[in-house]
């Protein structure tokens, strides 16, 4: 998986990556962990915004030592911004129109 791909996340907290050049803007953040599923601790190197020609996420977490970008779904959703569809076991992911026209 590359760093451009994302994982669609339902047990997220925040928005995760794991590449600092994604991100348009980083503020460093003091020492906070975040803890995975597994109980294991990674270091949380800051927070800030990823833009891309199919993705705009606000508040993402760096975190260097994750194996693969994950967005959450319960942040998608209350950006107001895309379109989550559910059909059985396909998951539909799109920006809405609305945030196009901005």
């Amino acid at each position: 998986m590359s760093h451009s791909e994302w994982v669609l996340d339902f047990g997220a907290s925040h928005h995760m990556s794991l590449g600092s050049l994604s991100f348009t803007f980083v503020s460093p953040t003091p020492s906070i962990s975040i803890m995975t599923v597994d109980d294991t601790l990674m270091p949380l190197a800051g927070v800030g915004s990823i833009v891309t020609p199919h993705l705009s996420l606000p508040n993402v977490y760096l975190i260097p030592k994750l194996k693969l970008n994950l967005a959450f779904v319960g942040q998608l959703c209350d950006s107001g911004n895309y379109l989550i569809i559910f059909f059985f076991f396909l998951l539909l992911c799109t920006r809405s129109a609305i945030s196009e026209a901005d």
